[in-house]
């Protein structure tokens, strides 16, 4: 008989995939409004009344805080788009193979990075 090679994970396999991707799209989804919401608090955290000391360092921290915010805010965007993305992989079933090798990914990666496109072996490769 010869062993097949899978070169695509089962439906049921995509549907589990589908299912933790949508969570964590949702939870992503969630982490941006509180990154948001934070920076656009005109920086009006109830801070008034704390020690002066924290005052002196009120201002430098704000603008590194907000660029942070606005870094991670960026970064998530991008994390989202990458996970639906994803989900559209899984419509066209080519979710889980590697883009450069054709491989299956390993199904611990797809759950650690559920957005990967690339096998361990294939990013071994670029580095």
């Amino acid at each position: 008989m010869g062993t097949v090679v899978k070169n695509r994970y089962s439906d049921k396999e995509l549907a589990e995939f589908k299912v933790l991707i949508e969570e964590k799209i949702e939870k992503a989804k969630e982490d941006l409004e509180l990154l948001k919401s934070s920076y656009m608090n005109d920086g009006n955290n109830g801070t008034e009344d704390t020690s002066p000391t924290f005052k002196a360092f009120e201002e430098g921290s704000q603008t590194m805080s907000k660029e942070a915010n606005t870094q991670l805010a960026i970064r998530q965007e991008k994390f989202i788009r990458d996970l639906r993305n994803a989900l559209i992989r899984i419509e066209n079933k080519t979710y889980g193979v590697c883009r450069v090798t054709g491989k299956l990914i390993q199904k611990e990666r797809l759950i650690l990075v559920p957005h990967a496109t690339l096998s361990i072996e294939a990013k071994n490769m670029q580095n």
